[in-house]
Parts: C-alpha cells; structure tokens; sequence
C-alpha cells in the first residue's frame, strides 16, 4: 500500500496499517561510570560517543556537562551534584543539550542558571526553553548602535554615552563602585521599556541580597530577572550563569524588546573557568587560564547587539564588570575584555579616596560607538563641557606645586572645580535626559559662576527639581531652554537669600 492510498483511509485502518509496517528494532543506550569525583567535576568512563557540551544524567539525579573528552574518560562539570554520587555510579548521555527556560514569567524572580526559583516562589511556569550556547547575530541581521540607553549618571550621559546594543566594560579595583553604578543604571530603566537581567558570578551571599534588596528598594525587580551563582554553588553553575543570564534577555531582544544584561564580575567568570580547566587537564597558557578564555567572553559578548528592523529591531545591552588590582589595566583578563568590548567606564581609587564619588577616570574612560546614539543637542553641550573638565585636569597638576598662573588660567581652574563639584552625584538618585541637558546649558553659560562653592550642590538640585516634569523636550531651541533656566536660577537665587537671611 502507497502513501497516497493510505491518506484514503479511515483512521482506525491508519492504525491498523502503521501496525502491520512496525518494524521492531533493538535502540542501543551507551552507559558509563564514574571513575572519580570531586572539586565540582567529574571523570567517566565508557562513554566513548559523546561529546563536548552533551548533557549527562546519573542514577542518583546528579547532572553533568561533558566538558573534556580523553582517549579512555569523558571529563564533566558537576551541574547537580547529590550526596550519594560516588565512584562507580551510573552514567547515561540524556541525547539532549543545555538549556534554560525563558519568557515573561521570569520576571522579578531570582533563579539560579538552571532555572530554578531562590526566592522562595514556586517554579516560573514558562513555555519555551532556550539553548544556553548558540551563535551570536550575522553581521546582516545587526543595525547600528542609533538609539541611547541613559544611565541616569551625569558623567556617564554627558562624556562616556552609551547605546542601546552596545558592551561597555565597568573596570576598576575592588570596592570603588562598579556595582552601585550598574544597580543605578537598573533603577534608571523605570518606565522606559527596558527588561534588565542581573547576573552575579562568584558573588558571596552578603553581595547577593544587597542587590536584590537595593533592586526592591527602587522598584527595579519588576522588570528585572536576577540570575544567581553565588560562591559557594558549584563552578559548574558559575561557567554557565552569564551564559543563562545573556539567553533569557535574547528572548527578549529577538521579539523586539530593549534589554540590558550586567554581567556581575567576569574576571570571577575566568577564574572559575581556569579552576574547571585546570581540574580537567586542559593544557594551560598565560598565567594558567586555558588558551581559549578570550573566546569564551568574546562569544558571549557578541551576543549583545541591536538587530535590523527586519529581525524585530530589539537590543542586548551589556555592562560586564571585571575588577583589576590595584588598577593594573594591562593584566590579562582585563585587556582581553577591553579588546572585546565597545569602551570602558574606569573607576579610579584615588578619586574615590578624595570624595569624589562616582569615581570615575573621565581621562581614562571611553564609548568608541556611543557617541553616534547621543542626542545632538546632549552632544554639542557634553562637549563644550569635557573640554573644559580635561583641560582643568591638566592645568590643576600645576597648582600643586605653588605655581603662580596667570588670570586666564586662574578662571579655567575655578570653572573646572565647579564643574567637579557639580559631577558628584549620590546612588541612587538618576536624572533624566532633560535634567542632564538643563544643568549642562546652565555651566556653559556660566550661571554657576557666582554661586558660592558650598551652595553648589543646592542649586544644582534645586535646578534639577524644577526640570524633573519639564514640559521642554531635547528637540525643543537652545533659546527657549535658556530663558527657563535663567528664570529658575533668579527663583533659587531669591529663595536661598531668604533662608540664609533667616539663619543669620
């Protein structure tokens, strides 16, 4: 009987005709054992067809991910690890890869990279899993980085822009703020249609609940999902936690939708990486990381682009932070990400020493493409003023050895300390592109001049109030901007006479 004759009858004789062409035959299932276990990995043998990144499952639930392959043992990494694996266990390939689920539903919770809840909730119920390893976009399916995504910073919208789609690399030494000024960025995505995923890698537990606590605390978890591999999980789950973290926000950017990844830090991500490596005998390179540990980052990095309106127009944002010591930027695992990345925000220790908080290095940070995703006006005014800023840098140098300066000289040093009296900005507290654009016209025209140096920060703020609901929009005339804020300094001048005449 042929197919179409077969597609002409009735649905019981289907059954009975699939019946009658059964053919049984025997499946083959390869099993292997465990050699030895420990450190978070695994040696197996008698798996002689599998393969790297094939997904293993043992008779006591423990999970593995095939790792490296030898001539006689299969090396694994420890996903799920039970207390009864041991020596000998039995070891069978699930025929499937890694995944992790993905949508909607994952917002607002705190998963580890599998998927599984840590806040105490039930499972997120989702309908879709997401290879964690895939390609990154074809040149052709990318767009140019065109439109901004604000921090909510003032140094970082005004000099160092960055574009949604782009990789901007947070670097400094341990504790000078990167990820306050990550959670900033985060809070500063309110109402803005931005889905955030926060990955932290390597994290202790204190680290752990200070961000979620801050992401509560901002109303920021709504729309962001925390992936979670703390210290103590195995270095299985932190291999694959920024790669779980960069798939569920590509979901997210493949129907269209703006994200932003933080990759919380990437230089514990190679660390654990070399860890894995090491343990499983992989020949080691420069300063013992494996001689792939560019590529590692880098195709996870490539990921994070702004696709063509014919593949949905949606962007990855990425901010991954990588901590250097004692602000050594020529280390390995550092250059590497800078190489990969589209610029880097530098946060100075000197800077955060003297007060001067966000530290950051304006001389020593750059956005290669984020200047081009500015507004026009924003960028006009911004550069006005790092002239300014890098010039003051420069000529304060002189100051600090007695040097007398001329007049002209004199009134660019002045300008320069208002202007980084006015940079200082407390966590946070973000400004919108509007208030960043009202302050900026109100230095360059010199409205600052005249204030005292300790009522600065008052004014300022008092500036920054009146702009908060502005009805005065980017594209609107520089003119009409001015005599706004003109008219708003005359009214905080008035007011804060008034109160010192009180205190007096």
């Amino acid at each position: 009987m042929n197919q179409s004759s077969a597609g002409s009858l009735s649905p019981i004789e289907k059954v009975a005709h699939w019946v009658e062409q059964y053919k049984f035959e025997p499946k083959v299932e390869e099993f292997g054992r465990v050699v030895a276990i420990g450190d978070g990995t695994a040696w197996i043998d008698g798996l002689s067809l599998a393969a790297i990144d094939d997904l293993l499952e043992c008779e006591d639930g423990s999970v593995a991910l095939v790792y490296s392959l030898s001539e006689k043992l299969v090396g694994a990494m420890m996903l799920i690890q039970t207390e009864n694996i041991m020596s000998g266990t039995l070891v069978h390939k699930t025929g499937r890869r890694l995944s992790v689920p993905v949508g909607d539903s994952l917002l607002g919770r705190v998963i580890d990279p599998l998927g599984n809840p840590l806040d105490g909730g039930s499972p997120p119920i989702t309908s879709k899993q997401r290879l964690l390893e895939v390609k990154a976009p074809a040149i052709i399916d990318r767009e140019f980085v065109n439109e901004p995504l604000y921090t909510g910073n003032k140094i970082v919208d005004a000099m160092i822009p960055i574009g949604k789609g782009q990789r901007e690399l947070l670097i400094g030494d341990n504790g000078l703020g990167k990820t306050t000024f990550a959670l900033d960025t985060i809070a500063n995505q309110k109402d803005k249609n931005v889905l955030c995923v926060y990955c932290l890698i390597g994290q202790k537990r204190s680290t752990v609940v200070h961000v979620i606590d801050t992401l509560k605390e901002c109303s920021a978890l709504d729309y962001t999902t925390v992936v979670v591999a703390e210290a103590t999980s195995l270095p299985g789950l932190q291999y694959i936690a920024p790669f779980a973290a960069c798939t569920i926000a590509e979901e997210w950017m493949e129907k269209g939708r703006d994200t932003l990844v933080i990759y919380d830090d990437l230089s514990l991500h190679a660390q654990t990486y070399r860890e894995l490596s090491l343990l499983l005998r992989r020949p080691p390179g420069r300063e013992a990381y494996p001689g792939d540990v560019f590529y590692l980052h880098s195709r996870l990095l490539e990921r994070s682009t702004h696709l063509s309106p014919l593949k949905g127009g949606g962007s990855m944002t990425a901010l991954p932070i990588v901590e250097t010591q004692q602000g050594e930027l020529a280390a390995y695992i550092p250059t590497n990400l800078i190489s990969i990345t589209d610029g880097q925000i530098y946060f100075e220790q000197f800077l955060f020493s003297s007060g001067f908080l966000p530290a950051i290095d304006v001389t020593r940070s750059v956005s290669r493409i984020g200047g081009a995703a500015q507004h026009p006006h924003l960028r006009k005014e911004a550069g006005r003023m790092k002239l300014d800023y890098l010039q003051f840098l420069e000529l304060e140098v002189f100051t600090r050895f007695g040097t007398k300066l001329e007049a002209s000289l004199e009134k660019k040093i002045k300008k320069g300390r208002i202007l980084r009296e006015l940079l200082k900005q407390e966590r946070l507290s973000p400004i919108s592109p509007e208030q960043e654009y009202c302050w900026l016209i109100a230095f360059n025209e010199g409205l600052f001049d005249d204030v005292p140096f300790e009522n600065l920060r008052v004014f300022q703020e008092e500036l920054l109030k009146k702009f908060k609901a502005t009805t005065l929009v980017l594209d609107d005339p520089r003119e009409k901007w001015l005599k706004e804020i003109e008219e708003a300094f005359r009214s905080i001048s008035s007011t804060v006479q008034q109160i010192e005449q009180k205190v007096a």
